[in-house]
């Protein structure tokens, strides 16, 4: 789906009532921070022919700290305003203010593929 597909998509809807799950997998490191694991190739005609001959078949995207606590709480149960509160409460004024930083790091990660909304399947799939 096309980032202007998806904008229009966000546009229409209360962001905090939405339920955010990853779509890859991630390692929590010694330090408490997030490496997720993205795939070089999503698409498949280009995964079979070229996965084989690379290394690395991930790219790995480090968090910080406060993307990486995002990052736990996104899990497929946790309301985007629930993740609000939460991080509010670990990270109090680093984190203000929380609705705007949130969405605007979660749409990131929409707009990238590497997270998804239960909301926006359900929808997409009516």
């Amino acid at each position: 789906m096309k980032k202007t597909t998806k904008g229009k998509i966000l546009k229409g809807v209360n962001y905090l009532e939405l339920t955010p799950f990853s779509t890859y997998e991630h390692r929590i490191e010694e330090n408490g921070k997030v490496t997720v694991f993205v795939p070089k190739f999503t698409s498949k005609l280009w995964g079979k022919v070229l996965m084989p001959l690379i290394k690395r078949k991930y790219i790995n995207v480090k968090l910080d700290e406060i993307g990486s606590s995002t990052w736990l709480l996104v899990n497929g149960k946790n309301k985007v305003g629930q993740i609000c509160i939460e991080l509010e409460e670990k990270f109090g004024e680093r984190i203000q203010p929380s609705e705007e930083l949130v969405t605007k790091f979660l749409s990131n990660l929409y707009f990238k593929e590497i997270i998804n909304f239960h909301e926006l399947i359900k929808e997409k799939n009516k």
